[in-house]
């Protein structure tokens, strides 16, 4: 396949409610969409939403490096154009794989290829911060099926202690084995903060904790993970088999989550997936800021790859859908067909865009 256009697409996708995290709420997903053609009429999307604190990137870094990749690599074959664009991946992780991902589509990627009807369970977000919402919020999430709820901390650790402790009794009042809770620090607690949080962080109904403090600080997250009655988990310190095996080698994780914008490629995200449990651990998937392009690839990985609740949620959040045919939730799980979703039309999407640029061979 020899790529004859990219289209680019600078999107600004607001969010039906604000995303809380411990660095702050997001109001809307940053993402560029990029769209590859090849000269036998083949076409792929792959995409990049860029939030500070997940990648070094900016959206105006990224935008730039997207430009510049799909200039140098019109004309190529499939084969040289990923391999020029990964020469980028360190510095612009999230960029590159936006466009590597979308020739990977283009060529027919057999991750891609889903032959029936197939479920993969998500985990659902807590956002209430109020007891009467944290309850009714709860019963909801029982009710649409979901079997894994994420509760974000990070913020202040004593008030986060005391409101997870309410949630994991409300919990508890439910049938055994009804909910598991993941908490989330989304790197907000200093290393003083996370080991108080943690000196008194019961078990009860608790998965795993992501994340506690700065992602470089690998000392934390090991000092951490010595007291902890939960199991660990890194995600934003995890960009790629580097970092997967010292998280093995430092003991510092039980569980490591992967994301597809940072790990270059369809191919190189399952090969990672894989080492994750040859090194003794537990491989996790997804991202929650992500639209629909990304969330369905990896869901799309996360079939053979993972074996607990993927992560890859943000698509639910904005309140534009860029399929033509939006992603089926059932049960608290995401649908994959086999039919290959198509983007909303070219007129939409320009709509929808910031700024569009199309290079052409």
């Amino acid at each position: 396949m020899i790529i004859s256009e990219i289209t680019l697409r600078r999107l600004s996708l607001p969010l039906k409610v604000p995303y809380k995290l411990a660095f702050g709420a997001v109001i809307a997903f940053d993402t560029i969409l990029v769209t590859v053609h090849g000269d036998g009429g083949e076409h792929g999307f792959g995409e990049a939403t860029i939030l500070t604190g997940y990648t070094s990137e900016t959206i105006d870094s990224a935008w730039a490096k997207v430009r510049e990749l799909a200039t140098a690599i019109k004309g190529r074959d499939a084969a040289s154009a990923k391999e020029l664009a990964l020469t980028h991946l360190k510095k612009a992780p999230f960029a590159v794989s936006s466009v590597v991902t979308a020739i990977e589509m283009a060529e027919g990627s057999p991750f891609l290829n889903i032959t029936q009807d197939t479920p993969v369970p998500l985990l659902a977000i807590l956002s209430a911060s109020d007891e009467a919402g944290i309850v009714a919020e709860l019963e909801r999430h029982r009710q649409a099926g979901y079997g894994t709820v994420k509760v974000k901390v990070g913020f202040e650790w004593e008030s986060d202690a005391k409101r997870l402790k309410f949630i994991q009794d409300e919990v508890g009042r439910l049938p055994a084995g009804t909910l598991k809770l993941r908490i989330d620090g989304n790197q907000g607690f200093s290393q003083a903060d996370a080991l108080a949080f943690t000196r008194i962080l019961a078990p009860d109904h608790i998965e795993l904790f992501e994340q506690p403090c700065h992602m470089d600080d690998w000392d934390a997250a090991k000092a951490v993970s010595d007291i902890s009655a939960v199991p660990m988990m890194l995600d934003e310190s995890i960009y790629g088999p580097a970092e997967i095996e010292r998280a093995a080698e430092s003991g510092s994780a039980r569980f490591v989550k992967l994301k597809l914008m940072k790990a270059g490629s369809l191919a190189a995200l399952a090969e990672q997936l894989t080492r994750i449990r040859e090194l003794g651990m537990e491989p996790v998937l997804g991202n929650g800021v992500a639209a629909d392009p990304g969330c369905w690839m990896e869901a799309c990985i996360a079939r053979s790859h993972i074996s607990n609740a993927g992560e890859m949620n943000g698509f639910l959040k904005p309140h534009q859908t860029l399929f033509a045919d939006p992603i089926r939730m059932d049960r608290g799980a995401m649908i994959l067909t086999p039919k290959t979703p198509a983007l909303i039309d070219d007129a939409a999407l320009d709509a929808l865009a910031a700024e569009t640029v199309r290079v052409a061979a």
